[in-house]
């Protein structure tokens, strides 16, 4: 299955996307990690989408797509993927339609006093971008990426007051997504309301609520065409 995860920054789209991916042998592909590989690998579209975030300016739409649909045209991507970071407007939505049809959507539905309490407690490794929480999800050795053993460090970005105005963005630009696909019944919301539950059964809702709407869905087309086995 093709699927995009959802939700504000803070959400845990990407730490339950990174756990969820497995169990469904697909890739979980990250916008920021392609563009970082791109830009490290010094491809066209990393040089180019360089030159735009150096100006500080948006990468364009275009360069995103591409990059997109070189990535999902890879091998590994034959049993679907997960999208998460794309699409963040309804115009990015419309253009990766065209390269791609999505199965489902997952909206990691947060309350914003969470968020911010999640990102104030955020860290993250200078080297790999690994993400870890002082709240829930502690590296094992304090200051110590488990991943890499980079030097993990709380992002300007982070801060409260910086949070406050990701959120007003999120909701201006992302949120409308959520009845974009609500519109194409393929939205399904999971409530994320626990500061203290744990990026593991965070994800297993996230698999509960992915295996429910591929069951609605088989239910669906059952009613509709009746059962394959009955005669």
């Amino acid at each position: 299955m093709k699927k995009i995860f959802l939700g504000p920054p803070g959400s845990g789209k990407g730490t339950a996307a990174s756990r969820v991916a497995p169990k469904f042998n697909a890739p979980h592909i990250s916008t920021g990690d392609l563009f970082r590989q791109n830009i490290k690998e010094q491809t066209p579209i990393g040089t180019s989408a360089k030159e735009y975030m150096e100006r500080g300016e948006l990468v364009p739409d275009e360069i995103v797509i591409e990059m997109l649909k070189n990535r999902i045209e890879e091998d590994d991507c034959e049993n679907g993927f997960i999208l998460d970071g794309f699409p963040r407007t309804i115009p990015q939505a419309e253009k990766l339609a065209e390269i791609s049809e999505i199965d489902v959507v997952i909206n990691m539905d947060v309350p914003d006093e969470l968020i911010v309490k999640r990102l104030s407690a955020r860290i993250t490794c200078e080297d790999c971008g690994e993400i870890f929480n002082l709240i829930g999800i502690p590296p094992k050795k304090e200051g110590e990426c488990d991943k890499c053993q980079g030097k993990v460090t709380r992002r300007s970005d982070d801060e409260p007051e910086v949070v406050q105005n990701r959120l007003n963005t999120y909701k201006e630009q992302t949120e409308p997504l959520i009845d974009f696909y609500k519109d194409k019944k393929i939205l399904k919301n999971v409530p994320c309301n626990n500061i203290n539950q744990t990026a593991e059964e965070t994800a297993q809702s996230v698999i509960d609520a992915i295996e429910d709407f591929t069951k609605d869905i088989q239910e669906a087309v059952s009613e509709t065409f009746g059962s394959p086995n009955k005669e």
